[in-house]
């Protein structure tokens, strides 16, 4: 990040409604209610993993209605009386589990399901959810929106930190990553962005309906289905990567000389890097003002204007560095954007801009009271600092004093390493200080810790 129609229902509504306060329950241990991060305690659940959302929606740009239903393949990691899902604000119509109608209620963001029989331990189970409403986006801590954000023309879905629960049923932390396939239907002339790739559209009835499929282990954070008017690009790069480009008109005369580049910018952070992790790449550009921010929704960025090229550089670096490597907890967010926000230095510093010292110099130049040097990027303290200057400038500022440390060479090395040994998985800052270390043959703790994890400025190397 740089900052009504038919219901789709699986189970009858007035059978649902018996279920939901008064079906049958099942005495058994629970799932929990969070993921246990504590900046954000009630985002993900415990006792299950989701392989696979199926989602089928179908949205009108006037009204903002969203029909929707939610088909999770899980598995359960303990025996579960009871388990809990993130949704936020929408009404649940019906819920089954392997297809047996199971009782639901609603605490806050928690649907909370218990199926007839309890889930026993290393089981395969599959929840379906009818929902509708009209989706509304969530307050972050700092301040700022995510989620389904409404534009002029469709919707802004952008979810990170919590945001996915704004519009599906989720297991909504970056620990829990999972395959999609995405069916939405919209009105004839809006067109629905997802990741992955489109299999194909269909138009009848004065409506289109898009399905994307998105195969890689994905953070619900990372999903979109944003919705405009825009114009689509599509090609191949010589690499055999499929772009997708959709623009808002207004924001296609700025955006076109930028994402012009990509293609490039991707095979030039996939030297640095490592191969590319997916099968698709693009660009979601919407005009969405007030919204303040871009996000990199896996292989597809979204942006709410016209990006510069720093900031394609930056949400193009996040498809390694967030996306294919994710977060186990939001205190490690600098693996992400300390990460990305280096990537932006070294682009310039290959490309005729400032060197990465330079940039680090008239940083480091900032007095003690800049606000810079508030927290330090690895202990930001609360949701409300995750997005804030220490995490990326001095993030990015460990990662030179690392590169100063180890050399060029084996600095590439670990970033490589890094990317190719966490694909598609999970990673902790011990883990990558370990790697640094192992790949290094030095002692790097005492860098990590002053620059991560001391309070106040750091004395330079």
């Amino acid at each position: 990040m740089l900052r009504r129609g038919a219901a789709l229902a699986t189970v009858p509504a007035v059978l649902a409604a018996l279920l939901g306060a008064t079906g049958p329950t099942t005495a058994g241990p629970a799932g929990g209610s969070g993921a246990g991060d504590p900046y954000f305690p009630l985002s993900g659940n415990g006792g299950y993993h989701v392989r696979h959302y199926g989602l089928t929606l179908r949205y009108d740009t006037s009204s903002r209605h969203l029909d929707g239903r939610a088909v999770l393949s899980a598995r359960a990691t303990q025996n579960l009386g009871r388990f809990d899902l993130d949704l936020d604000g929408l009404r649940v119509t019906g819920v089954t589990v392997d297809g047996t109608p199971a009782a639901f209620r609603r605490v806050g963001q928690e649907l909370v399901v218990t199926p007839r029989r309890t889930l026993r331990a290393g089981r395969d189970f599959r929840v379906t959810v009818a929902y509708d409403g009209t989706p509304k986006p969530v307050t972050d801590p700092d301040g700022s929106t995510d989620g389904w954000i409404p534009t002029d023309d469709g919707a802004f879905v952008a979810g990170e930190p919590q945001g996915a629960m704004t519009w599906f049923p989720a297991n909504s932390h970056p620990k829990d990553k999972s395959s999609y396939d995405i069916t939405v239907t919209v009105p004839q002339g809006r067109t629905a962005v997802a990741g992955g790739v489109l299999l194909g559209q269909r138009t009848e009835h004065g409506r289109t309906t898009f399905r994307w499929r998105e195969t890689e282990p994905t953070a619900a954070y990372l999903a979109t289905v944003t919705i405009g008017a825009f114009k689509v690009e599509q090609y191949t790069t010589p690499d055999g990567i499929h772009v997708y480009n959709a623009v808002d008109p207004r924001e296609a005369s700025a955006a076109a000389p930028v994402l012009k580049k990509l293609p490039s910018v991707v095979a030039w952070e996939s030297k640095l890097f490592g191969p590319y992790p997916f099968r698709s790449a693009g660009s979601i550009v919407d005009h969405a003002p007030g919204v303040g921010y871009a996000l990199e929704t896996q292989t597809r960025p979204l942006y709410d204007s016209a990006p510069d090229l720093s900031t394609l550089v930056h949400e193009s670096a996040h498809q390694w560095f967030g996306d294919s490597v994710s977060l186990t907890a939001w205190k490690d967010i600098w693996l992400n954007e300390g990460f990305a926000t280096y990537a932006e230095w070294l682009y310039a510093e290959q490309h005729g801009g400032d060197s990465a010292q330079k940039t680090f110099d008239a940083l480091y130049a900032r007095p003690a009271s800049d606000h810079l040097w508030a927290f330090p990027p690895g202990d930001p303290g609360s949701g409300k600092n995750i997005f804030d200057a220490p995490v990326y400038a001095r993030g990015a500022m460990t990662l030179h004093e690392l590169r100063k440390a180890v050399g060029d060479r084996d600095f590439f090395r670990i970033l490589r390493a890094w990317t190719a040994g966490h694909r598609g998985g999970h990673g902790t800052t011990a883990q990558f200080t370990a790697l640094a270390e192992r790949i290094s043959g030095k002692r790097l703790d005492g860098l990590f810790h002053t620059w991560l994890f001391t309070k106040g400025k750091p004395n330079s190397a």
